[in-house]
């Protein structure tokens, strides 16, 4: 089951969701593809996360399901070459971000455990594609060949019916780290944008690689401890804020953002599901994503004058998400006690 999970996170994620970063400087030297419109495709791409993730909320994506959302994820890519134009690569972009939700869902229902590496070896295979092909459209080709042969190794994947477990539904701290959750989306997208492209010289092209090297390693990097959420998030934001107050400690900040990010994501599903909330996974991502949403927005206005500010933004929000971050629930049974302590009697005389 790890396997599929991994292929389906790879395609969906690593291919289907991440691959625009490493495409997109071929789309603005050779497509003519501005700023601006480089930023609305990325947001397209972020809304569609956002209504996939709303939708498997409302019902947990079936095994049929998850087999159509593959298929549209390739098709989204194969049709990126095809099409030109703003409105037509919004569309698939959009298209493309529903479908990884629904994807991305399914998978973590299925139980990935180590399959949650899937999501950094996607990003890694997806900067190595990009770094084989000198043209866009062949870039895009390319990501659709691969997500095609991910997809069909994840074709039997069988998400399961999240089920409410034994004990009472701890809502406060589901509240609280969904907070924290949707802080890091926010802090996360910043940092995912600006990240990369504050490294230059020859190591600036392999950049992504890196993060999804690193990404793959995370999950084992960010052991189920009981403050390893909380932990995982300040070295993430250490990481975030390292370009704009060190230089020269880009590179050091891109290994310690791929190193926790999906650590992070993993704990975070699995603190969800402990507290007894049968929608963890999905209502948790839809606040990620909701978060990436505003990302872009809270970021944008400080841009004038390089990385920076954004960055520091981008840390400080982290920051406060590992601030906000409640510890795991005990997983002692509901209704048990501790045993009362029993004071030893005082000495005769």
């Amino acid at each position: 089951m790890s396997v599929r999970a991994a292929a389906a996170l790879a395609a969906a994620m690593g291919i289907g969701r991440f691959v625009y970063t490493p495409i997109l400087p071929l789309m603005t030297a050779q497509a003519g593809l501005s700023p601006t419109s480089a930023a609305s495709l990325a947001t397209a791409n972020y809304l569609g996360y956002f209504v996939g993730a709303l939708v498997t909320v409302v019902r947990a994506p079936s095994r049929v399901v998850n087999r159509v959302a593959l298929v549209l994820l390739v098709a989204t890519l194969a049709g990126m070459p095809l099409v030109h134009g703003m409105g037509a690569w919004f569309a698939l972009r959009l298209v493309a971000g529903v479908a990884s939700a629904v994807v991305f869902v399914a998978a973590v229902n299925a139980r990935p455990g180590w399959g949650m590496s899937g999501v950094g070896v996607g990003i890694a295979l997806s900067g190595l594609v990009v770094l084989g092909f000198g043209r866009w459209q062949a870039a895009w080709w390319a990501s659709a060949a691969l997500a095609a042969v991910l997809a069909i190794a994840a074709w039997n994947l069988r998400p399961e019916e999240p089920q409410r477990r034994p004990g009472t539904t701890r809502r406060r701290g589901f509240a609280a780290l969904f907070t924290s959750y949707t802080l890091e989306g926010v802090g996360y997208v910043i940092a995912a944008t600006f990240l990369v492209a504050a490294i230059s010289g020859p190591l600036g092209s392999a950049a992504w690689v890196l993060v999804g090297l690193s990404a793959a390693l995370s999950p084992a990097l960010v052991r189920p401890r009981r403050h390893a959420l909380r932990v995982a998030l300040a070295v993430q934001a250490i990481g975030i804020a390292l370009p704009a107050l060190v230089d020269g400690s880009a590179l050091v900040a891109t290994v310690l953002f791929g190193g926790t990010f999906i650590g992070i994501a993993a704990t975070a599903l699995r603190q969800g599901a402990d507290l007894g909330v049968p929608t963890a996974a999905a209502t948790l991502t839809a606040g990620y994503s909701a978060g990436q949403v505003l990302g872009p927005l809270v970021a944008t206005p400080l841009l004038h004058n390089g990385y920076d500010h954004a960055l520091l933004l981008a840390a400080g929000i982290v920051a406060l998400a590992a601030i906000t971050a409640p510890a795991p629930p005990s997983r002692r049974p509901a209704g048990a006690r501790t045993p009362p302590r029993t004071t030893p009697a005082a000495p005769a005389g």
